[in-house]
Protein backbone atom coordinates (compact mmCIF):
# COMPACT_ATOMS: atom_id res chain seq x y z
CA UNK A 1 0.00 0.00 0.00
CA UNK A 2 0.89 3.47 -0.58
CA UNK A 3 -0.46 6.51 0.43
CA UNK A 4 -1.90 9.50 -1.42
CA UNK A 5 -3.30 12.84 -0.83
CA UNK A 6 -7.16 13.78 -1.18
CA UNK A 7 -8.82 16.99 -1.52
CA UNK A 8 -12.10 18.13 -1.77
CA UNK A 9 -12.51 20.98 -3.50
CA UNK A 10 -13.97 24.44 -3.00
CA UNK A 11 -13.02 25.28 0.51
CA UNK A 12 -12.07 28.61 1.48
CA UNK A 13 -8.76 29.08 3.37
CA UNK A 14 -8.50 31.04 6.63
CA UNK A 15 -5.60 31.39 9.23
CA UNK A 16 -1.72 31.74 9.66
CA UNK A 17 0.72 29.08 7.82
CA UNK A 18 4.06 29.24 9.87
CA UNK A 19 6.80 27.76 7.20
CA UNK A 20 9.43 25.44 8.08
CA UNK A 21 13.35 26.10 8.04
CA UNK A 22 14.41 25.80 4.20
CA UNK A 23 15.07 22.73 2.61
CA UNK A 24 17.31 23.93 0.54
CA UNK A 25 19.87 25.38 3.08
CA UNK A 26 19.56 22.65 6.01
CA UNK A 27 20.96 20.11 3.55
CA UNK A 28 24.12 21.82 3.11
CA UNK A 29 24.12 23.05 6.43
CA UNK A 30 24.10 19.62 7.64
CA UNK A 31 27.00 18.68 4.91
CA UNK A 32 28.68 21.90 6.21
CA UNK A 33 29.14 19.67 9.61
CA UNK A 34 31.77 17.34 8.45
CA UNK A 35 33.95 20.26 7.99
CA UNK A 36 34.85 20.44 11.90
CA UNK A 37 35.09 18.05 14.27
CA UNK A 38 32.62 18.09 16.85
CA UNK A 39 29.10 18.44 17.68
CA UNK A 40 27.55 21.33 15.09
CA UNK A 41 23.70 21.98 16.52
CA UNK A 42 21.09 22.85 13.95
CA UNK A 43 18.05 24.33 14.79
CA UNK A 44 14.87 24.43 12.79
CA UNK A 45 15.18 21.49 10.80
CA UNK A 46 11.95 20.62 8.35
CA UNK A 47 11.42 16.71 9.28
CA UNK A 48 11.92 16.35 5.50
CA UNK A 49 12.69 12.78 3.54
CA UNK A 50 15.30 14.69 1.98
CA UNK A 51 16.70 15.64 5.94
CA UNK A 52 16.12 11.95 6.65
CA UNK A 53 18.34 10.66 3.64
CA UNK A 54 21.38 13.56 4.60
CA UNK A 55 21.00 11.90 8.13
CA UNK A 56 21.78 8.56 6.92
CA UNK A 57 24.35 9.75 4.58
CA UNK A 58 26.03 11.41 7.48
CA UNK A 59 25.60 8.17 9.69
CA UNK A 60 27.18 6.16 6.62
CA UNK A 61 30.68 8.34 6.42
CA UNK A 62 30.28 7.46 10.62
CA UNK A 63 28.64 10.24 12.07
CA UNK A 64 26.51 10.52 14.74
CA UNK A 65 23.07 12.53 14.36
CA UNK A 66 19.79 12.39 16.38
CA UNK A 67 16.74 15.36 16.97
CA UNK A 68 15.33 17.04 19.55
CA UNK A 69 12.01 18.59 18.15
CA UNK A 70 13.30 20.75 15.06
CA UNK A 71 16.79 20.69 16.73
CA UNK A 72 19.51 18.43 14.96
CA UNK A 73 22.50 17.48 16.63
CA UNK A 74 25.07 16.11 14.20
CA UNK A 75 28.69 14.80 15.69
CA UNK A 76 31.64 14.22 13.45
CA UNK A 77 34.22 13.10 15.94
CA UNK A 78 34.24 9.71 15.13
CA UNK A 79 33.79 9.87 11.43
CA UNK A 80 35.93 6.79 9.89
CA UNK A 81 34.40 6.58 6.12
CA UNK A 82 34.50 8.35 3.44
CA UNK A 83 32.03 6.99 1.12
CA UNK A 84 28.44 8.13 0.46
CA UNK A 85 26.85 4.83 -1.15
CA UNK A 86 24.75 4.79 -4.26
CA UNK A 87 21.46 3.35 -2.15
CA UNK A 88 21.75 6.71 -0.62
CA UNK A 89 22.81 9.58 -3.06
CA UNK A 90 20.78 8.23 -5.75
CA UNK A 91 17.61 9.22 -4.19
CA UNK A 92 18.74 12.30 -3.37
CA UNK A 93 20.80 14.84 -5.71
CA UNK A 94 21.90 17.18 -2.37
CA UNK A 95 23.97 14.44 -1.06
CA UNK A 96 26.62 15.28 -3.93
CA UNK A 97 27.05 17.83 -1.37
CA UNK A 98 29.29 16.22 0.68
CA UNK A 99 31.70 15.63 -1.55
CA UNK A 100 33.96 18.95 -1.09
CA UNK A 101 33.87 18.78 2.58
CA UNK A 102 35.05 15.43 2.96
CA UNK A 103 37.92 16.60 0.52
CA UNK A 104 38.54 19.28 2.45
CA UNK A 105 38.71 17.85 5.63
CA UNK A 106 40.22 14.08 5.05
CA UNK A 107 41.81 14.52 1.92
CA UNK A 108 39.76 12.12 0.06
CA UNK A 109 35.85 11.07 -0.68
CA UNK A 110 34.03 8.14 -2.78
CA UNK A 111 30.56 9.68 -3.80
CA UNK A 112 28.00 7.68 -5.54
CA UNK A 113 26.89 9.62 -8.85
CA UNK A 114 23.67 11.73 -7.60
CA UNK A 115 20.11 11.53 -8.50
CA UNK A 116 17.26 13.47 -7.27
CA UNK A 117 13.97 14.75 -8.95
CA UNK A 118 13.56 13.99 -12.72
CA UNK A 119 13.94 17.38 -13.69
CA UNK A 120 16.42 17.35 -16.51
CA UNK A 121 20.17 17.27 -16.67
CA UNK A 122 21.97 18.96 -13.45
CA UNK A 123 25.43 18.01 -14.64
CA UNK A 124 28.12 18.12 -11.74
CA UNK A 125 31.08 18.92 -14.37
CA UNK A 126 31.14 22.60 -12.31
CA UNK A 127 31.66 20.89 -9.30
CA UNK A 128 34.12 18.73 -10.33
CA UNK A 129 36.33 21.11 -12.92
CA UNK A 130 36.13 23.46 -9.52
CA UNK A 131 37.50 20.70 -7.34
CA UNK A 132 40.27 19.80 -9.61
CA UNK A 133 41.29 23.98 -9.76
CA UNK A 134 41.49 23.64 -6.06
CA UNK A 135 44.13 21.12 -6.51
CA UNK A 136 41.79 17.48 -5.83
CA UNK A 137 42.39 14.29 -8.39
CA UNK A 138 39.14 13.51 -9.79
CA UNK A 139 38.27 9.63 -11.23
CA UNK A 140 34.61 8.33 -12.49
CA UNK A 141 34.28 4.64 -12.47
CA UNK A 142 31.34 1.75 -11.49
CA UNK A 143 28.93 4.67 -10.73
CA UNK A 144 31.18 6.57 -8.58
CA UNK A 145 33.16 9.70 -8.10
CA UNK A 146 36.24 9.64 -6.22
CA UNK A 147 38.46 12.98 -5.13
CA UNK A 148 41.50 13.16 -3.71
CA UNK A 149 43.97 15.80 -2.32
CA UNK A 150 45.96 14.12 0.39
CA UNK A 151 48.35 17.03 0.65
CA UNK A 152 45.63 19.69 0.97
CA UNK A 153 43.60 21.61 -1.53
CA UNK A 154 44.84 24.89 -2.65
CA UNK A 155 43.52 28.24 -3.29
CA UNK A 156 42.41 29.10 -6.97
CA UNK A 157 40.68 31.44 -9.23
CA UNK A 158 37.18 29.52 -10.46
CA UNK A 159 34.85 31.23 -12.61
CA UNK A 160 31.61 29.27 -13.25
CA UNK A 161 30.22 28.61 -16.48
CA UNK A 162 26.59 29.01 -14.88
CA UNK A 163 25.86 30.08 -11.62
CA UNK A 164 25.34 26.95 -10.30
CA UNK A 165 23.78 26.15 -6.31
CA UNK A 166 25.60 23.46 -5.99
CA UNK A 167 28.49 23.72 -7.31
CA UNK A 168 29.09 27.61 -5.07
CA UNK A 169 28.13 25.51 -2.46
CA UNK A 170 30.47 22.88 -2.59
CA UNK A 171 32.98 24.72 -3.63
CA UNK A 172 32.72 27.43 -0.42
CA UNK A 173 32.75 24.01 1.73
CA UNK A 174 35.85 22.76 -0.22
CA UNK A 175 38.08 26.23 -0.25
CA UNK A 176 37.28 26.98 3.54
CA UNK A 177 40.29 24.76 4.21
CA UNK A 178 42.35 25.64 1.47
CA UNK A 179 45.80 27.13 1.73
CA UNK A 180 46.18 30.44 0.19
CA UNK A 181 43.08 32.43 -1.07
CA UNK A 182 40.19 31.32 -3.64
CA UNK A 183 37.86 33.63 -5.69
CA UNK A 184 34.68 32.34 -6.99
CA UNK A 185 32.81 34.05 -9.78
CA UNK A 186 29.90 34.38 -11.31
CA UNK A 187 28.64 32.18 -7.93
CA UNK A 188 25.51 31.93 -7.53
CA UNK A 189 23.65 34.25 -4.89
CA UNK A 190 20.50 32.63 -3.40
CA UNK A 191 19.69 33.39 0.02
CA UNK A 192 20.63 29.73 0.71
CA UNK A 193 24.05 30.40 0.22
CA UNK A 194 24.13 33.44 2.20
CA UNK A 195 22.66 31.28 4.98
CA UNK A 196 25.63 28.99 4.39
CA UNK A 197 27.96 31.33 3.95
CA UNK A 198 26.80 32.49 7.69
CA UNK A 199 26.97 29.26 9.00
CA UNK A 200 30.81 28.79 7.84
CA UNK A 201 31.50 32.21 9.35
CA UNK A 202 30.28 31.13 12.60
CA UNK A 203 32.75 27.63 12.05
CA UNK A 204 35.20 30.15 11.55
CA UNK A 205 36.00 30.58 8.25
CA UNK A 206 36.65 33.82 5.97
CA UNK A 207 34.38 34.85 3.09
CA UNK A 208 33.66 37.73 1.58
CA UNK A 209 31.25 38.65 -0.93
CA UNK A 210 28.24 37.22 0.37
CA UNK A 211 25.23 37.96 -1.66
CA UNK A 212 27.20 38.81 -4.74
CA UNK A 213 28.77 37.26 -7.67
CA UNK A 214 32.57 36.83 -6.51
CA UNK A 215 33.34 35.32 -3.50
CA UNK A 216 36.79 35.54 -1.95
CA UNK A 217 37.75 32.86 0.64
CA UNK A 218 40.95 32.91 2.59
CA UNK A 219 41.56 29.28 3.81
CA UNK A 220 42.22 28.59 7.22
CA UNK A 221 43.77 25.37 8.77
CA UNK A 222 40.62 24.54 11.34
CA UNK A 223 36.51 25.07 11.74
CA UNK A 224 35.10 24.49 14.82
CA UNK A 225 31.75 22.98 15.49
CA UNK A 226 28.85 25.98 14.96
CA UNK A 227 24.94 26.32 16.35
CA UNK A 228 22.98 28.03 14.03
CA UNK A 229 19.09 28.58 13.12
CA UNK A 230 18.25 27.66 9.54
CA UNK A 231 16.69 30.92 7.45
CA UNK A 232 12.73 30.55 6.67
CA UNK A 233 11.87 28.03 3.23
CA UNK A 234 11.25 31.24 0.85
CA UNK A 235 9.72 28.41 -1.94
CA UNK A 236 7.19 26.95 0.88
CA UNK A 237 5.80 30.55 1.49
CA UNK A 238 5.71 31.33 -2.23
CA UNK A 239 3.75 27.95 -2.48
CA UNK A 240 1.22 28.87 0.44
CA UNK A 241 0.75 32.56 -0.62
CA UNK A 242 -0.13 30.99 -4.46
CA UNK A 243 -2.32 28.72 -2.32
CA UNK A 244 -4.18 31.69 -0.93
CA UNK A 245 -4.35 33.58 -4.11
CA UNK A 246 -6.14 30.01 -5.02
CA UNK A 247 -8.60 30.02 -2.22
CA UNK A 248 -8.21 32.25 0.85
CA UNK A 249 -10.43 34.41 2.21
CA UNK A 250 -7.55 35.63 3.98
CA UNK A 251 -4.21 33.78 4.70
CA UNK A 252 -0.68 34.86 6.40
CA UNK A 253 2.38 33.27 5.83
CA UNK A 254 5.08 33.63 8.40
CA UNK A 255 8.85 32.48 9.29
CA UNK A 256 9.89 33.74 5.36
CA UNK A 257 11.70 36.87 4.73
CA UNK A 258 9.81 38.78 2.33
CA UNK A 259 13.09 40.04 0.65
CA UNK A 260 13.70 36.61 -0.87
CA UNK A 261 10.47 36.70 -2.83
CA UNK A 262 11.10 39.81 -4.24
CA UNK A 263 10.14 39.01 -7.61
CA UNK A 264 6.98 36.08 -6.68
CA UNK A 265 5.50 38.57 -4.81
CA UNK A 266 5.20 41.55 -7.92
CA UNK A 267 4.35 38.87 -10.32
CA UNK A 268 1.65 37.85 -7.81
CA UNK A 269 0.85 41.39 -8.08
CA UNK A 270 0.72 41.63 -11.81
CA UNK A 271 -1.97 38.63 -11.84
CA UNK A 272 -3.67 40.67 -9.45
CA UNK A 273 -2.97 39.31 -6.62
CA UNK A 274 -2.12 42.28 -3.70
CA UNK A 275 0.12 40.69 -0.98
CA UNK A 276 0.51 42.61 2.44
CA UNK A 277 3.73 42.66 4.06
CA UNK A 278 4.15 43.17 7.86
CA UNK A 279 7.79 42.21 8.91
CA UNK A 280 8.06 38.38 7.86
CA UNK A 281 4.21 37.95 7.78
CA UNK A 282 2.61 38.29 4.24
CA UNK A 283 -1.09 38.21 3.62
CA UNK A 284 -2.71 37.14 1.08
CA UNK A 285 -6.63 37.94 0.34
CA UNK A 286 -8.28 35.21 -2.70
CA UNK A 287 -10.23 34.04 -4.60
CA UNK A 288 -10.65 36.00 -7.59
CA UNK A 289 -9.88 36.18 -11.63
CA UNK A 290 -6.15 36.11 -12.28
CA UNK A 291 -4.78 38.23 -14.59
CA UNK A 292 -2.36 36.92 -17.65
CA UNK A 293 1.17 37.06 -16.28
CA UNK A 294 4.47 36.34 -18.26
CA UNK A 295 7.25 34.97 -16.51
CA UNK A 296 10.74 33.43 -17.38
CA UNK A 297 12.28 31.51 -14.76
CA UNK A 298 16.22 32.58 -13.67
CA UNK A 299 19.13 32.19 -11.48
CA UNK A 300 18.43 34.46 -8.04
CA UNK A 301 17.27 37.07 -7.77
CA UNK A 302 15.36 35.96 -11.10
CA UNK A 303 12.25 34.38 -10.66
CA UNK A 304 12.40 30.84 -8.86
CA UNK A 305 12.61 27.68 -11.01
CA UNK A 306 11.02 26.13 -7.79
CA UNK A 307 7.76 28.44 -7.94
CA UNK A 308 7.45 27.63 -11.81
CA UNK A 309 4.79 24.41 -11.84
CA UNK A 310 2.76 26.75 -8.59
CA UNK A 311 2.38 29.78 -11.02
CA UNK A 312 1.45 28.00 -13.98
CA UNK A 313 -0.91 26.49 -11.50
CA UNK A 314 -2.69 30.15 -11.04
CA UNK A 315 -2.38 31.11 -14.74
CA UNK A 316 -4.24 27.93 -15.60
CA UNK A 317 -7.12 30.09 -14.31
CA UNK A 318 -6.43 33.58 -15.81
CA UNK A 319 -8.56 35.58 -17.86
CA UNK A 320 -6.19 35.14 -21.26
CA UNK A 321 -2.81 33.68 -22.01
CA UNK A 322 0.51 33.91 -20.27
CA UNK A 323 4.03 32.39 -20.99
CA UNK A 324 6.40 30.79 -18.90
CA UNK A 325 9.63 30.77 -20.33
CA UNK A 326 11.83 27.75 -18.49
CA UNK A 327 15.38 28.67 -18.81
CA UNK A 328 17.04 26.97 -15.59
CA UNK A 329 16.05 22.97 -15.83
CA UNK A 330 14.74 21.34 -19.31
CA UNK A 331 12.32 19.18 -17.96
CA UNK A 332 10.00 21.48 -15.80
CA UNK A 333 7.09 21.13 -17.79
CA UNK A 334 6.24 17.34 -17.35
CA UNK A 335 3.75 18.11 -14.60
CA UNK A 336 2.00 19.75 -17.26
CA UNK A 337 0.41 16.71 -18.55
CA UNK A 338 -1.20 15.94 -15.24
CA UNK A 339 -2.91 19.64 -14.89
CA UNK A 340 -4.38 19.14 -18.50
CA UNK A 341 -5.97 15.88 -16.78
CA UNK A 342 -7.74 18.61 -14.36
CA UNK A 343 -8.61 20.54 -17.60
CA UNK A 344 -5.74 23.21 -17.73
CA UNK A 345 -5.03 24.27 -21.62
CA UNK A 346 -1.48 24.09 -21.49
CA UNK A 347 0.98 24.20 -24.92
CA UNK A 348 4.62 22.90 -24.35
CA UNK A 349 6.89 24.23 -27.32
CA UNK A 350 10.53 23.71 -25.89
CA UNK A 351 11.37 25.57 -23.21
CA UNK A 352 8.00 27.82 -23.23
CA UNK A 353 4.55 27.00 -21.69
CA UNK A 354 1.45 28.98 -23.35
CA UNK A 355 -1.27 28.91 -20.78
CA UNK A 356 -4.68 29.83 -21.81
CA UNK A 357 -6.59 30.50 -18.45
CA UNK A 358 -9.89 28.64 -18.43
CA UNK A 359 -12.86 28.97 -16.28
CA UNK A 360 -12.52 26.52 -13.80
CA UNK A 361 -10.59 23.22 -13.10
CA UNK A 362 -12.04 19.14 -12.46
CA UNK A 363 -11.00 16.78 -9.89
CA UNK A 364 -8.74 14.37 -11.52
CA UNK A 365 -6.43 11.19 -10.74
CA UNK A 366 -2.80 12.55 -10.90
CA UNK A 367 0.42 11.95 -10.09
CA UNK A 368 3.35 14.25 -8.72
CA UNK A 369 6.25 13.88 -11.10
CA UNK A 370 8.66 15.84 -9.08
CA UNK A 371 8.55 17.94 -6.16
CA UNK A 372 7.42 20.94 -6.57
CA UNK A 373 4.78 19.62 -9.40
CA UNK A 374 3.79 17.57 -6.98
CA UNK A 375 2.67 20.74 -4.57
CA UNK A 376 1.23 22.02 -7.87
CA UNK A 377 -0.91 19.94 -8.08
CA UNK A 378 -2.53 20.23 -4.90
CA UNK A 379 -2.83 23.76 -5.03
CA UNK A 380 -4.95 22.52 -8.27
CA UNK A 381 -6.87 20.09 -6.16
CA UNK A 382 -7.95 22.94 -3.52
CA UNK A 383 -9.97 25.25 -6.23
CA UNK A 384 -10.75 22.11 -8.77
CA UNK A 385 -14.52 21.03 -8.39
CA UNK A 386 -14.83 17.86 -7.29
CA UNK A 387 -12.26 15.05 -5.55
CA UNK A 388 -8.70 14.93 -6.47
CA UNK A 389 -6.34 12.08 -5.34
CA UNK A 390 -2.52 13.02 -5.99
CA UNK A 391 -0.34 9.89 -6.05
CA UNK A 392 3.45 9.46 -5.98
CA UNK A 393 3.51 11.57 -2.89
CA UNK A 394 7.40 10.60 -1.86
CA UNK A 395 8.27 13.45 -4.12
CA UNK A 396 6.49 15.93 -2.18
CA UNK A 397 7.56 14.62 1.05
CA UNK A 398 10.91 14.78 0.26
CA UNK A 399 10.43 18.62 0.74
CA UNK A 400 7.65 20.06 2.53
CA UNK A 401 6.93 19.38 6.20
CA UNK A 402 3.51 18.41 6.84
CA UNK A 403 1.81 20.02 3.71
CA UNK A 404 -1.02 18.00 4.26
CA UNK A 405 -1.61 19.49 8.25
CA UNK A 406 -0.72 22.67 7.58
CA UNK A 407 -4.09 23.02 4.90
CA UNK A 408 -5.60 21.49 6.57
CA UNK A 409 -5.29 23.74 9.35
CA UNK A 410 -6.32 26.91 7.46
CA UNK A 411 -9.64 24.84 6.21
CA UNK A 412 -8.61 22.73 3.28
CA UNK A 413 -10.29 19.51 3.04
CA UNK A 414 -7.08 17.49 2.41
CA UNK A 415 -6.39 14.26 3.87
CA UNK A 416 -3.74 11.49 3.62
CA UNK A 417 -5.46 7.98 2.29
CA UNK A 418 -4.10 4.88 1.74
CA UNK A 419 -3.92 3.47 -2.53
CA UNK A 420 -2.70 1.06 -4.12
CA UNK A 421 0.29 2.36 -5.92
CA UNK A 422 -0.25 1.15 -8.89
CA UNK A 423 -3.78 2.75 -8.67
CA UNK A 424 -3.20 6.18 -7.76
CA UNK A 425 -3.31 8.34 -10.45
CA UNK A 426 -3.15 5.91 -13.13
CA UNK A 427 -2.94 7.06 -16.97
CA UNK A 428 -5.40 5.38 -19.80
Amino acid sequence: MSRAIHIAGGRALRGTVTVSGAKNAVLKHMAAAILAEGVSTFHRVPRIADVEVMSEVLRRLGADVRFEGDTAFIDTTSMDSFEAPYDLVATMRASILVLGPLVARFGTARVAMPGGCNIGSRKIDLHLKGLQQLGASISSEHGYIEASAPTGLSGAHIFLDFPSVGATENLLMAAVKARGTTTIENAAREPEIQDLIALLGAMGARIEGAGTSTLVVEGVPELRPAEHTVIGDRIEAGTMLVAGALAAESLTVEGADPAHLELVLSKLADAGVPVSVDGARMTVAGPGRFAPVDVATLPYPGFPTDMQPQFMTLLSLADGDSVITENVFESRFMFADELRRMGADITIDGHRAIVRGVKRLSGAPVKAPDLRGGAALVLAGLVAEGETLVGDTYHIERGYEDLVGKLAAVGAAIEWVEAEGGDVGAHA
